[in-house]
């Protein structure tokens, strides 16, 4: 998705990639409200569109995410503050845009999901010092082993401030796992790309029930 200028200039943004990233959004945050994982106007889902300088568009903030048109997104920078497109009508990212921002950074993710999926809010509440996995086939679908891999899914307190929360993120984060609970909140996965992204949420959060419904 990025595009290359002469002379180490930084890459241009048009129009047309913003609207596309937005399409391919807003199906996604259609197919997770439609599991009940967003639901109201709550969740949001970026994805990246250059890495230096990084910048990425995240779904508008105060939008039902089963409805949203392709132009209901914003483009952001690596604090997630809004970054002007020509072309593109500005919208409110979403308040958890830096996080998206830290994420994507961080962990190297092309795509980042966050959901409030009741299952991670439970688990997050049961084990706050993280969700302990192993023996599990779904396992494999986070790309850990079935057999003999202790996996844990790193929770950490919630807050208001995304600096701060990225702060934390940082402090637990685990290459190997591309997941983490926010307590109180909901959960944050991330992948090489939104399709990517999507599998490892909907394998987290069958992990999670599983750890939920055998605890």
């Amino acid at each position: 998705m990025t595009t290359h200028t002469p002379s180490g200039a930084p890459p241009r943004i048009t129009a047309d990639q913003v609207l596309a990233a937005g399409a391919r959004l807003a199906a996604e945050s259609a197919r997770f409200a439609g599991l009940g994982w967003m639901r109201g106007t709550s969740g949001n889902l970026s994805e990246v569109l250059t890495r230096d300088p990084l910048r990425l568009v995240v779904t508008a903030s105060g939008l039902d995410k089963g409805e949203l048109a392709p132009t209901d997104v914003a483009v952001v920078d690596a604090t997630g503050e809004p970054v002007p497109v020509a072309g593109v009508t500005p919208q409110r990212p979403s308040a958890e845009a830096g996080l998206h921002a830290r994420v994507a950074a961080v962990a190297g993710a092309g795509a980042v999901v966050h959901v409030h999926a009741l299952n991670a809010v439970v688990a997050g509440h049961r084990w706050p010092e993280g969700v302990r996995l192993r023996d599990i086939e779904t396992l494999k679908g986070i790309g850990r082993e079935a057999h003999d891999d202790e996996v844990v899914i790193p929770v950490i307190p919630n807050s208001q401030d995304m600096a701060e929360l990225g702060d934390r993120f940082e402090e637990v984060y685990d290459p190997r796992t591309p997941a983490f609970i926010v307590a109180a909140h909901g959960l944050y996965a991330w992948g090489r790309d939104l399709v990517h992204a999507r599998h490892v949420t909907e394998c987290v959060e069958w992990l999670l029930a599983y750890a939920v419904a055998t605890a």
